[in-house]
């Protein structure tokens, strides 16, 4: 295969961006090189040097690509404002289906990666800053609708929700026989309610 021309530019680099995704799914972050993609695509690494100069450039595509997929995932519609909608937020998240435990794997297995790498740290940190930023506005209509106490720190109750759920994920990911879709979602339904009860809760 040959360098692109300019204007296949744009369709070599979603061609680059399926193979990268397609060795995620059968290897994880852990199996991502330009080797490995290149064999995908039955090119040489050479051709993709035009588009990742580096490994953490491929790896950095690599989460956006992630990101991008988890953002563009079928979401449940919350059947009402407020502690509804963090639970539906929640649920969201959890492996509870295939193509979930899936993409919950590929996360997973992209954290050693991200904390061997202060760049990469720092683009996972923002990633979960934008996380907790998208359940503070339910957290905080949930407190003007009394769902929770009216001194509850929104910043806190998102915070914990965030690390709870990606808590529960890891555990999901390890033992799926002990927490079960039905675990999972009790889980859930039961951390609402504490947060209903007492505000913050403890992560």
């Amino acid at each position: 295969m040959t360098p692109p021309a300019p204007g296949d530019h744009d369709a070599r680099r979603k061609d680059v961006s399926e193979a990268v995704w397609r060795v995620l799914a059968a290897r994880g972050f852990g199996g991502l090189t330009l080797r490995a993609v290149a064999a995908e695509m039955s090119v040489s690494t050479g051709m993709l040097t035009h588009y990742f100069p580096s490994k953490r450039a491929l790896v950095t595509h690599a989460l956006d690509l992630l990101e991008q997929d988890t953002a563009e995932r079928p979401r449940r519609k919350a059947p009402a404002d407020g502690l509804p909608a963090v639970r539906a937020m929640l649920l969201d998240i959890l492996p509870l289906t295939p193509a979930d435990t899936a993409r919950n794997r590929i996360w997973v297995s992209s954290w050693d990666l991200s904390l061997a790498d202060e760049t990469l740290a720092a683009q996972q940190g923002d990633r979960y800053t934008r996380l907790r930023d998208r359940f503070r506005p339910h957290l905080e209509t949930a407190r003007a609708l009394g769902e929770v106490p009216p001194d509850s720190d929104t910043d806190q109750l998102a915070a914990s929700a965030v690390a709870f759920v990606h808590g529960l994920v890891v555990q999901a990911l390890f033992d799926p026989g002990r927490f079960s879709e039905d675990v999972q979602i009790t889980m859930v339904d039961a951390f609402v309610a504490r947060l209903a009860a007492s505000g913050p809760v403890s992560a």
